[in-house]
């Protein structure tokens, strides 16, 4: 029986495999997710979901900190990344919605698989990013968009109009923004970004009962970033320099 031996694996590779462990635990954050939002416990289904997305926006600089791709070139991040993103960005939020009823039934159903089925087409798409690191077509965040409609209270009618144009937009040749790689007013954009995620963790620490002026904020700086990267498409002189 064949034993493994840690100490005849370099420290480079032992190093940047923990870098793949690391991003393989969002599945398991995302299957606590499940757990909770099964239970019906949608808050607490988002926080390991927060932890999840936390979990996203560290691993990657830290792979390109230890040189992944160089020193272990069989073993993709990219591809695990890329299956970590659907379970957190689109199967969580997916069931979420299905389970909540926000819709009805039987349209939470629906909704529920017109975001699964759109968004694997979505992740098969090698021309999603644009020359200025706008994602071409809605990027699949439903995380973000199911969130919104739960700190809204959203109705049926809301909720189901939202699913189905971000839906069709998936397939659509219309510019959505990147909060940090895309250039154009990338200060505006990240502060807006920032003042999202701010009222979002402070919907989640309110349990979803937030005050008028909050919810206004919340769902314009929303809407922000829901519509900015067309206003950047289709009005290209905004926000270069001279």
């Amino acid at each position: 029986m064949k034993i493994f031996n840690y100490k005849r694996v370099p420290y480079a590779e032992m190093r940047a495999f923990s870098v793949h462990i690391l991003t393989a635990s969002g599945s398991f954050l995302a299957f606590l997710g499940v757990v909770a939002a099964s239970e019906g416990s949608f808050e607490a289904m988002f926080w390991w979901l927060g932890l999840a997305l936390l979990v996203d926006g560290i691993d990657g600089p830290i792979a390109r900190k230890v040189k992944v791709k160089e020193v272990l070139p069989n073993w993709s991040g990219d591809t695990l990344d890329n299956i970590i993103d659907y379970v957190t960005y689109v199967l969580l939020p997916a069931f979420a919605l299905y389970k909540s009823g926000m819709i009805g039934e039987p349209w939470s159903f629906v909704a529920a698989g017109m975001i699964v089925v759109s968004s694997a087409i979505y992740y098969a798409d090698m021309g999603m990013k644009t020359e200025e690191n706008f994602f071409s077509g809605f990027p699949v965040v439903w995380n973000m968009i199911v969130f919104t409609l739960f700190v809204m209270d959203a109705s049926a009618t809301t909720a189901l109009a939202v699913v189905t144009v971000s839906v069709i937009l998936t397939f659509l040749p219309i510019n959505f923004l990147h909060p940090v790689r895309v250039k154009r007013l990338r200060p505006l954009n990240l502060g807006v970004f920032l003042l999202w995620s701010a009222i979002g963790v402070y919907a989640l620490l309110m349990r979803f009962v937030v005050p008028q002026w909050a919810l206004v904020l919340f769902v314009a700086s929303g809407i922000y970033l829901y519509c900015i990267g067309a206003v950047l498409q289709f009005l290209p002189a905004l926000g270069r320099r001279a």
